[in-house]
């Protein structure tokens, strides 16, 4: 029998607090679509984190600006979905050497989902988990759009992994 495929939405670097209306709308598609939803700090809010909640099962990280939801949110999480190991934490530290550094950190991870810097990244190397960070929906920084990751696991595999763009132009996978 095959095992179902799981949808999962990721998302980091949110900073709404409450003004959950500044999350584009592209985003709460995905998230009602979502098998499950990965959220890898920064919320700033726990309206956000009951929202999510609501449409998809959610884990989520404490990020740097999180305050007040330091009893709320674990700095790190360890789960399993669609069979895939999947390792999270806000902070990945600097970019020379987080590979390595991520792998050592998360020996049993298929998949090492972080935030933080609101650049998105899907990433693999040989011998090595898949990185994703999904880029921030609300604060762009220094890159060109607003982002977040869409995740299809399962049978144990990633299927598909990528950056979805969520601004004014977005087009939604599947």
């Amino acid at each position: 029998m095959t095992s179902p495929v799981l949808s999962v939405l990721v998302v980091s670097d949110t900073h709404l607090e409450a003004a959950l209306d500044r999350l584009p709308e592209a985003v709460w598609t995905l998230a009602d679509r979502a098998d499950a939803i990965l959220h890898a700090g920064d919320v700033t809010g726990p309206q956000l984190l009951d929202a999510l909640a609501e449409r998809a099962t959610l884990h989520a990280v404490l990020g740097n600006n999180d305050l007040g939801l330091e009893g709320r949110l674990p700095e790190v999480v360890e789960t399993e979905l669609g069979g895939v190991r999947i390792a999270m934490v806000h902070d990945s530290g600097p970019t020379a050497g987080r590979h390595g550094r991520l792998a050592r950190r998360f020996p049993d991870a298929d998949v090492v989902v972080f935030g933080h810097s609101h650049r998105p990244l899907v990433e693999q190397v040989v011998d090595g988990p898949l990185l994703v960070n999904p880029g921030s929906p609300t604060q762009r920084r220094r890159q060109p759009v607003h982002t977040v990751a869409w995740l299809e696991l399962g049978g144990g595999s990633v299927r598909q992994a990528e950056i979805v763009e969520v601004g004014p132009l977005a087009s939604l996978p599947g």
